[in-house]
């Protein structure tokens, strides 16, 4: 940073001082414009990471698992929205969007999946679209972060509208995705079939045991230290960094010692360099505001005082974040999912679980890890029965309106 020169001996010290504040305010306020432009453009790259970028997956996805050949022959658009795929209709040019709002494009036939691909409109899906003696064809294809974590508004129809990113798709099935694959065995297509919607094991490939969790938001993660289940990291770019290259199967190494885990897929690094936009992006999504009209307001005002009180969920659900992650992770115990068998818990790095962000927690039904509790209200049964709240109906009422409205 320029520095002001000093006055000279013959200046009055109070033209000199003045002087000198101007220069140090004007070379503040620079730094300041520098450092919000550089942030924003980190934003922005981690946008198109999180949406297009599969770190070089394709080595798993096409080489390994050949969902191309499949999703080329035999998904048409119907088969892939009843699997929880998602389309982004700003991708759609017009004619596409005439086209499948007159019929005239076939939602039956796997060359329009071909064709959206080709458009980078299925969200989450990464194709490279080759056109041979006049045909299109699905040559490679990869999965980005958006597929299990973003999902759409479905304004043009359910399953295609604007893209949500952050939202999890709870609607996805990426067990049986991945159970298309013509290179698994009948054993491995019926576990990975077992998951149903909205939920995903991130450790089945490394222990081998099958106990499905749900999928977890991606907003509302600003000035949350330990942003998963277990706490197993310290920030996003750990777990971005687990799932680009254990699960995605993205080129990088992933090492984890208290897991055992000393993963390096292919001879270059495509994850490293990309993870501070990554987390920079998904830092800057906000949990979604509660819908007017979503909540009865004045039960959740009487909510907010039985959460406070008699409820204790502000005994961990503290503070602006509604979690107290930054501070202490919780034994097993205090889930009331647990004892859960086999114990998701018991298989993580920490072995140890975290406070939950209740931010936006009206949006991602089911709730708990395992996806027990369909509803808010389903949630406030079960704390009142397994720790014994005693809270009258009346309360458990205005608690869930007051969940409903965070």
């Amino acid at each position: 940073m320029r520095q002001p020169l000093p006055p000279r001996p013959r200046l009055l010290p109070l033209v000199g001082a003045l002087m000198a504040a101007a220069g140090l305010v004007a070379c503040g306020g620079d730094d300041d414009d520098d450092d919000a432009a550089r942030q924003a453009e980190l934003v922005a790259e981690g946008k198109q990471i999180f949406r297009f970028d599969t770190f070089g997956d394709e080595a798993k996805w096409t080489d390994t698992l050949r969902l191309h050949e499949v999703v080329g022959s035999a998904v048409d658009p119907t088969t892939a929205l009843a699997v929880g795929l998602k389309v982004d209709a700003e991708a759609l040019p017009p004619d596409v969007v005439a086209g499948i709002g007159n019929g005239s494009i076939s939602l039956t036939d796997p060359a329009t999946t071909v064709a959206l691909l080709k458009l980078n409109a299925v969200v989450g899906l990464k194709g490279t679209v080759e056109t041979v003696n006049g045909q299109d064809r699905l040559t490679r294809l990869g999965t980005t972060c958006a597929l299990c974590h973003s999902t759409v508004d479905d304004s043009f129809a359910p399953g295609i509208g604007k893209r949500l990113d952050g939202w999890p798709n709870r609607d996805l099935k990426p067990g049986a995705i991945i159970a298309l694959s013509p290179a698994l065995d009948a054993q491995a297509k019926q576990v990975f079939n077992s998951w149903g919607k909205g939920k995903f094991d991130p450790r089945f490939n490394i222990d081998g045991v099958n106990q499905p969790v749900v999928i977890p938001p991606a907003y509302g993660l600003e000035g949350i230290h330990r942003i998963t289940l277990t706490g197993d990291g310290d920030d996003v770019a750990y777990w971005n960094r687990y799932v680009a290259v254990t699960q995605m199967g993205g080129l990088g190494t992933m090492r984890e010692p208290r897991l055992n885990i000393d993963i390096t897929n292919g001879t270059e690094d495509r994850v490293t360099s990309k993870l501070p936009a990554l987390q920079a992006y998904q830092l800057s999504l906000p949990a979604p505001t509660a819908p007017a009209g979503s909540f009865d307001v004045a039960a959740a005002e009487r909510g907010k005082a039985v959460f406070e009180g008699a409820g204790g969920c502000a005994a961990c659900h503290s503070g602006p974040k509604l979690t107290d992650a930054n501070i202490r992770l919780h034994p097993p115990s205090d889930s009331v999912v647990e004892p859960e068998t086999p114990s998701y818990i018991a298989r993580s790095a920490t072995k140890m679980v975290r406070t939950s962000p209740l931010k936006g927690v009206w949006q991602h039904a089911p709730y708990f890890h395992d996806g027990s509790a369909a509803t808010l209200a389903d949630v406030v049964n079960v704390y009142n029965t397994k720790r014994s709240l005693n809270l009258s109906a009346q309360q458990r009422n205005d608690l869930t309106e007051y969940l409903k409205s965070l």
